[in-house]
This record gives structure tokens, C-alpha cells and sequence, in this order.
């Protein structure tokens, strides 16, 4: 959704110290800080925000090499995205929003069977070897990282069926009096809500849909947490849904609707990975516009 002209990604893969070859050497994975080039990531994080263009560096995912590196020129909004986001405190420092996505264990081993048992044949066992041996790395340098959002998509499985491995649960925590930032709400701020929609205004299949909202603390702090179970059957149905909701930095009415519209038949489109995905881009140009005062225009398809 934050995909335009306006916006700059930027592969945190990219200020990898080392190529594959190299971290076989070091025995380091790619997730241990020592491999990768914190005082690069800042100078150029830092560069980017005031304006300048950089000579980034880039990590080759397919051979696992460090190719030449691209000129970068800044955009309005620059997106940091990649697993270290948070750990060096001076690249945190220059982060006006942070965004964690927060997938569970059950979910990863789900979707790495799903891609590499049965897509591409891999064995149950490798699969889990793959996942034990970054785990350590995991545990100790990127899921602390969490503790520091300001908004948390925590992918679950679902609670509406036991043993369903592929319908998901969604949580977006998010963290109150955050500057420039001003939480999503179900109906309104501060209610408790558990809300299964109406079948004839909502399709959906087995096991169903659940919708709530409750109170929270995150990493001590006071949070909200709205939240999605289950999936729908059809997208522009849920402008029901999104009529329900406050606070979702969309324009006019309809506007998350027609975002998740465009995205139609894409991984996570009919359930809470692309509604709160689609709110926190139209919340992040929400507080682009609060720090820049600048305005963006947005206009509803006809």
C-alpha cells in the first residue's frame, strides 16, 4: 500500500558485513550482529532522513553475494525494513514510527512446511533443523527488538478451530501516546469487544470470523489491541467492517476497503495481515503528514 513515488524502501539485508561464503567461514548467521555493518546502516539511515543521497550497498538474496552497490535518493517517507531495525540505538533513534511484525512459532514452522515440504519436497526434519539453528540467534538479537514498537502485528493461529493450520489470528498492539500517532479503534477507544459479524453482510467460510478489542499493557506500557480471527470470502465486503472501525487514517470512507481491493487474491488480502497492514500504511502517511505538514491527497475509485 505505501508502494509509490512517495516512498523508499530500504533491505536492512543490504548492510550484511559479510556474503554467504563469509558467514560459512565466521559459523555466524546473518541474524548475529557481528555480521552485519551497524555504523554503515546508520550513516546512511541518517543521510537518507536529512535528504542526501547514498551509495547503498546490496545483498544478492538469490546467490548470496554482495553485488555493486546503487545510488538511493531520498523520498518523502523511507521505509527501514529487515531484522535489525531496532537493535543499534542511533538507527533507532532516527525512526519516527516502528512497526514490529511478530509472526509465532507455530505459524513459521506452518508456512516453511507449506513452501518447502510442499512446494519444493524438503524433508519435515531439515525443515526443523533449519529453523533450531537460527533460533539462538532469534531468541537472543530479534525478538527483543519488540519490546521497542510503537505497533505490533502478532500473526497467531487461529482460536476458532483446533488444529486449523492455516487460518490466522491478528493482533495489532498498538502503543498509546506515541507522538504524532493516535491508535485504531473497534467502535470506539477504551471498549472491551468481542464482535462476530453478521453472515449475510460478511461471507466467510469455516471456521468463521471473530472481531475484538481489549485493553493491554506492552513492554509496560498502556496499549490497545484491535484484533481479527478468521478470514472473508469477499474483499468489498469489507467496507461492513471497516464502517465499524475509527482511527484508520484512511481519507474517506472506503478508502482501506478499496487498498485491499487492489490486492485481491495476494497472500493474507482476506484476512487481519491485509486489513491491519492496509490501516498502518494509511497510518504511517497519517503521521508522515502530522511531522511534515504536508497534506496527501488521496481520491476514491469511481
Amino acid at each position: 500500500t505505501l508502494i509509490s513515488d512517495m516512498t523508499t524502501v530500504i533491505c536492512l539485508d543490504d548492510y550484511h558485513a559479510n556474503d554467504r561464503n563469509g558467514r560459512k567461514e565466521s559459523g555466524l548467521t546473518a541474524l548475529h550482529p557481528k555480521e552485519n555493518n551497524f555504523d554503515l546502516m546508520y550513516e546512511q539511515a541518517k543521510a537518507l532522513k536529512n535528504g542526501e543521497k547514498v551509495s547503498k550497498p546490496i545483498y544478492n538474496h538469490v546467490n548470496g553475494t554482495l553485488d555493486e552497490p546503487e545510488e538511493i535518493t531520498p523520498t518523502p517517507i523511507i521505509i527501514l525494513e529487515g531484522l535489525h531495525p531496532f537493535y543499534d540505538s542511533r538507527v533507532e533513534e532516527l525512526i519516527d514510527f516502528k512497526i514490529y511484525v511478530d509472526i509465532t512459532p507455530d505459524v513459521k514452522f506452518n508456512w516453511k512446511v507449506q513452501r518447502d515440504h510442499e512446494e519444493r519436497g524438503h524433508s519435515i526434519e531439515s525443515i526443523k533443523q533449519s529453523i533450531e539453528a537460527r533460533k539462538p540467534d532469534f531468541d537472543a538479537y530479534i525478538d527483543p527488538q519488540k519490546e521497542k514498537a510503537d505497533c505490533i502485528l502478532e500473526v497467531l493461529p487461529t482460536d476458532l478451530a483446533e488444529g486449523d493450520k492455516k487460518t490466522l489470528k491478528v493482533n495489532m498492539v498498538q502503543v498509546k501516546d506515541v507522538e504524532h500517532y493516535q491508535p485504531t479503534y473497534l467502535w470506539d477507544e477504551g471498549s472491551e469487544i468481542e464482535w462476530f459479524p453478521a453472515e449475510d453482510k460478511l461471507t466467510r467460510s469455516a471456521p468463521g470470523v471473530k472481531l475484538f478489542q481489549k485493553n493491554t499493557k506492552w513492554a509496560g506500557k498502556d496499549a490497545a489491541v484491535v484484533g481479527i480471527d478468521g478470514s472473508f470470502d469477499k474483499l468489498d465486503e469489507m467496507v461492513y467492517v471497516e464502517k465499524q472501525m475509527s482511527g484508520t487514517g484512511s481519507k474517506f470512507f472506503g478508502e482501506i476497503t478499496q487498498k485491499m481491493l487492489e490486492y485481491d487474491g495476494q497472500p493474507g488480502s482476506n484476512d487481519g495481515t491485509g486489513l491491519f497492514q492496509t490501516v498502518v500504511a494509511c497510518k504511517v502517511r497519517e503521521i508522515y503528514e502530522s511531522i511534515s505538514k504536508v497534506t496527501v491527497p488521496a481520491e476514491a475509485k469511481k
